[in-house]
This record gives structure tokens, sequence and C-alpha cells, in this order.
């Protein structure tokens, strides 16, 4: 089965070379190590990452879990009164839905899912900007879209990617959607990323937020033999990004976390204000701070 994010899984490399899923597995690995191919959980790609964006029917399907965990722990960052802005994508149209009961607040979006999510919202007002429709994945794109973000300045922005890493950032393989998301971030005082495991340690076309401009990431919990996301986050801390990790029940290998586990990390980026609490977003302990450095040592 070849996956939206181009990779193929393990289980139809098996069946394609008439072999075990062992040593498939095997086998991907020392291709991996000779620059050959990527692993991703359960599978492979080229190489790079650079692959074709996949369309919102297909995304709205994958990490539906792990996407509403991530949606439910990003909500408590977002205050009564607030004004932000939310771009494009399926983990931020799961955030909107939980805005709609924020009192007071503000929300600037070019995404007609994002706005959608929150049009019955009495308490909320929602602004639009200008731009050219993107159908693939209901968003305003164009110098339209841009122009109307100039001047803006709020206090948090939300978005998503096609991936994360540590080198680069988030990136997305659409060059005009790069370009608005760009346009956001210059209107907000903080950038928090939502990416599930499955964007860490992918790299698309084109960069939107580099590393040194993320506040924090939100995410969720990594499967035990997530090499490259426990890599990727303890390279995402050790630049200062602070990381929240939200569990999804229904995550692979079948470990029930809770939605508040979380691992906060160094302070905020340089330049940034610092984030107010949200719920559940408490001072951190000792063994919060460990979180990534778990992960890693998996």
């Amino acid at each position: 089965m070849v996956r939206a994010n181009g990779a193929v899984s393990l289980r139809e490399l098996a069946r394609v070379v008439q072999t075990s899923e062992v040593t498939v597995r095997r086998d991907v690995r020392a291709l991996e190590a000779e620059g050959l191919l990527d692993r991703r959980h359960g599978g492979a790609v080229l190489p790079g990452g650079f692959t074709r964006e996949s369309g919102f029917p297909q995304k709205s399907h994958l990490a539906t879990a792990e996407k509403t965990a991530i949606a439910d722990l990003a909500a408590g960052l977002v205050e009564e009164g607030e004004a932000i802005v939310v771009g494009a994508g399926t983990t931020t149209q799961e955030l909107a839905r939980r805005l709609a009961r924020v009192p007071g607040l503000t929300v600037v979006t070019n995404s007609l899912l994002v706005a959608q999510a929150l049009a019955h919202a009495n308490r909320v007002e929602v602004v639009m900007t200008g731009g050219t429709l993107r159908g693939s994945n209901y968003a305003l794109v164009g110098s339209g879209a841009e122009q109307s973000l100039q001047g803006l300045r709020v206090s948090k922005a939300f978005l998503s990617g096609s991936g994360l890493t540590a080198e680069r950032g988030l990136s997305t393989s659409n060059m005009l959607s790069a370009s608005v998301d760009r346009a956001l971030v210059q209107a907000a005082a903080e950038v928090v990323v939502l990416a599930d495991h499955t964007k860490l340690g992918t790299d698309t076309m084109f960069q939107t937020v580099p590393t040194d401009l993320i506040t924090r990431l939100v995410t969720d919990e990594p499967p035990p033999h997530d090499d490259r996301a426990a890599t990727e986050l303890q390279a995402l801390a050790d630049q200062g990004v602070q990381i929240a990790v939200a569990g999804a029940s229904g995550n692979p290998g079948g470990e029930q976390v809770p939605a508040t586990r979380r691992a906060p990390l160094p302070g905020p980026r340089r330049g940034h204000m610092p984030l107010r609490s949200g719920a559940g977003m408490g001072e951190p302990t000792g063994a919060e701070r460990g979180r990534v450095a778990d992960l890693r040592r998996r």
C-alpha cells in the first residue's frame, strides 16, 4: 500500500518480494544506512521527503486521533479576548472547532474550513483574508491574501504544514501556501506549530517557519520505536522550541497516554513574548523536563 505521504508499507514490500516483514525491515534499515531511502512508521519512502502534497480528502483521514489530541492541548493556549491567526490544515480545523467555546476571541484565517468551524460561534469574531481559493485545501492564497495581512498584529499564530525538522523548521509542498503562512507568521508575536509525529523529520519543498521563529510545538507521543521523531523532538528542544506532547488513546502500540502529558523545554524564542498559561499547561515538574530525553533514549 502506498500511503498519502508517498511511503510504501513494509507489509506491501514483503508481499511483492515474497519474504517476511522481519526480513524487509532489516533490509530497509540497511538501505537507510546507505542513504538510499528514508524509513517512516511502518514503511519507507525515497530519500528527501520532497513528495507531492496530499489533498484534503486524504489528509483528513490521516492520524485523526493524534490530531484530536493535539487540538485539545493547543486550545488550552488560547485565552478569552485574544486575537489570533489560524492557518489552513486539517489539524488547525480541529483546533478551530474547540475555539468556538472561547468568548471574545478574534480569529483571522485564510482557511474556509477554519471559518466554517467557527461560523456559528456567537462569541467569536472571524476575519477572512482575501485571496484566490486553492481548492485542494480550501485555503485563500496569493497576493490578495498576503496584502490583507499587512499591518496586522495578533498575539499568536497557529500553523500546520507538511513537514517539520530542527534544521529547516516548518515546510510545505506548495509555494503559494508557504507564502501566505509566512505572512501569518509576520503578524504574530508567538508562533505555535501543530504537527503530529508523522511530520517530524520530514522536509518538503518550501520553508514556512524557520526553527528560530517557532515558539512552541504541540505534537503527539511518538511510537516507542520511532527513532526519527524522537531524535527530531530532541533537536528542536535543543534549539529552544517549547514542546507540548499530547497523548492519543488510539496511537500505535495501544499505549494509553493522558491528553495533558507534555514535555516542557527551554524558554520562549528570543524576541517573543512568553506564552500565557492555558488549561492544563501549568508549571513543569522535574520529571516532565526530561520527557523528550526519555523519548530519545527509547
